[in-house]
């Protein structure tokens, strides 16, 4: 099946690996985040809610190995009736009803192409209790000059009146930093290492290494959003090809930016 606008894949769960450099057939040095698609499966599906005008089907999605004893049973028991082994982490997400897959199809790096956009959401790197500057990049007070242990301070929190003669709801002030969930869209597959499962995205994505995160078809990357191999997307998954025993894996395939005209 061709993939085309409107139509919406499953997505995947990935473990952060970390960062690294790059470079493309130009020479161009690039940000990389490396993530592994470690044994992900489909172990349920639903239909699609009443409330939901585009009739979007859902599918969950679990990934990474659990031992059985430290599962609780009914997730035991769920996960044997989806015919997998206990999974350490599960997530939901809508998918059209021409990209369903049925329950235990395994979902691999090879779901992503090189040149596509997806979205990546993860949970950030927890910072405690930060002050203004921090927090929120206030420039703080003054170094000297009569500045009186008020360097880092926010200054005057009111509304500039008597009138309402209190503080703004949502006003920026200190407080816990870090540890909420985002989401960074458009992020360039760089690179698909299938055979070890792995997906190159250029850039920062959300989150610890060793942490996971929720990749998905890019929602508003617009005529971009498949720059390189659009066609090639597989729809509704790619399909799992087992290494013979003794076979060299294939070469990852990578991304290139498009040639651009020399200026005359």
């Amino acid at each position: 099946m061709r993939w085309g606008d409107g139509l919406r894949r499953v997505g995947v769960l990935g473990r952060k690996l970390g960062m690294m450099s790059l470079y493309d057939s130009y020479g161009t040095m690039h940000p990389i985040t490396v993530l592994c698609i470690d044994r992900c499966h489909v172990t349920a599906a639903m239909p699609p809610l009443p409330s939901d005008p585009r009739c979007l089907h859902r599918l969950q999605v679990a990934a990474g190995p659990r031992r059985a004893h430290d599962t609780p049973k009914a997730q035991r028991y769920h996960y044997a009736a989806a015919g997998v082994e206990p999974k350490e982490i599960a997530a939901e997400f809508r998918v059209s009803e021409a990209a369903l897959l049925p329950v235990g199809t395994a979902v691999t790096a090879a779901h992503f192409v090189p040149g596509q956009l997806v979205d990546v959401a993860g949970t950030t790197i927890g910072k405690g209790f930060q002050g203004t500057m921090k927090r929120w990049n206030f420039a703080g007070g003054a170094a000297s000059h009569g500045n009186s242990k008020a360097h880092r301070k926010p200054g005057g929190i009111g509304a500039g009146s008597t009138v309402p003669g209190r503080v703004w709801p949502g006003k920026k002030m200190a407080g816990r930093m870090g540890g909420a969930p985002r989401t960074v869209m458009n992020l360039r597959v760089f690179r698909v290492d299938a055979a070890r499962g792995l997906v190159f995205v250029r850039g920062a994505v959300p989150g610890n290494a060793g942490g996971w995160v929720r990749v998905r078809d890019a929602l508003k990357g617009g005529a971009d959003r498949g720059l390189g191999a659009l066609d090639g997307l597989p729809v509704p998954t790619a399909a799992v090809e087992e290494l013979l025993e003794g076979e060299e894996p294939e070469e990852p395939t990578s991304w290139s930016p498009p040639p651009t005209p020399m200026a005359m």
